[in-house]
């Protein structure tokens, strides 16, 4: 931790019942950060496991934000932002760990290119094996090519090449959440994630926002960050699954022409309709219900009906 006139990164994690996972997270901080003048800030999203206690007990110089209720992954980090002094951002998910000093390699990238508003790092799993960390924009062939793409990595024999495509620098389209570079004055100027979101395709849409105002994002391997992967949501994956198909026709309805838009709602009501009729669940009716609620989500004509406003 740094005296406050000399702070460069601010460290930004949203934690909810993380108590298996974020001191590991924030022990790794402590241990391998030293060049660049940092501060830690950790909003809590009305966890009950005892996990904000355990930060303040265990972590006395990182800033704490306890809250009252969860309202999101977004929301949680817009809430540190607000409070953060650094020049740059860095959120972190709470399952990740650092093996290296990254701050260094993230500041330079950012200084040598004043077009970049964001880098994404390279990600691991815990057996150090490569994690995919970059999609392609959200859109039908999009999340069809990112699909692909995954189902090709997940066979052992595609692997190799599929590494190979990340071992260097390069523009992405969407770098995933879980480390995420971006320069302070940009998320302010975006007014930060879209709190509409409560969980998923908030990055994709910040990220969609700040291609849209002509800034590039880069993608780098030469920061490595393990990622666990997951921790908080598969504890109430089935309400998951709602949010994530309610993310996604939101994003649609946001960035999407109509055509796409009625497209996705086809798919999705062919897709769950079929699962509902072979067998009864409750989470497949739940987003059936979700896919005809054009009150709440209608189609829409332009992408520009969506007005960014302070949070």
């Amino acid at each position: 931790m740094n005296d406050d006139r000399a702070l460069l990164v601010s460290i930004i994690l949203v934690n909810y019942n993380g108590a298996d996972v974020v001191l590991d997270c924030l022990r790794s901080l402590v241990q391998c950060l030293h060049a660049i003048p940092y501060e830690i800030i950790v909003v809590d999203n009305a966890s009950t496991d005892g996990s904000a206690a355990l930060i303040d007990k265990n972590f006395p110089t990182v800033r704490l934000i306890q809250q009252a209720e969860n309202q999101g992954f977004g929301a949680g980090n817009n809430i540190g932002a607000k409070r953060a002094k650094g020049e740059f951002l860095f959120l972190l998910n709470t399952d990740t760990l650092l093996i290296s000093d990254v701050l260094p390699p993230l500041v330079a990238l950012m200084k040598e290119h004043s077009d970049v508003g964001i880098i994404g790092t390279k990600l691991l799993n815990a057996d150090d094996s490569l994690q995919l960390s970059v999609a392609a924009e959200i859109s039908l062939v999009g999340e069809y090519q990112t699909l692909k793409q995954l189902k090709q990595y997940n066979k052992p024999q595609q692997r190799k090449a599929i590494e190979q495509q990340f071992e260097q620098i390069q523009v992405a389209d969407i770098v995933i959440g879980a480390s995420f570079f971006i320069r302070k004055s940009l998320f302010e100027a975006l007014y930060g994630f879209d709190e509409t979101f409560f969980m998923y395709f908030e990055e994709s849409d910040l990220c969609q926002r700040v291609r849209d105002r002509g800034w590039r994002i880069l993608y780098t391997p030469e920061v490595s960050i393990t990622h666990l992967g997951g921790y908080s949501v598969s504890k109430v994956s089935e309400h998951m699954q709602v949010e994530y198909r309610r993310s996604q026709l939101y994003y649609y309805q946001k960035h999407r022409p109509a055509w796409e838009q009625l497209a996705l709602r086809f798919y999705l009501l062919l897709k769950f309709a079929i699962a509902a009729l072979k067998s009864f669940n409750p989470t497949n009716l739940k987003i059936l219900r979700l896919i005809l609620d054009f009150d709440h989500y209608p189609i829409t004509l332009h992408r520009s009906h969506v007005v960014e406003k302070p949070q």
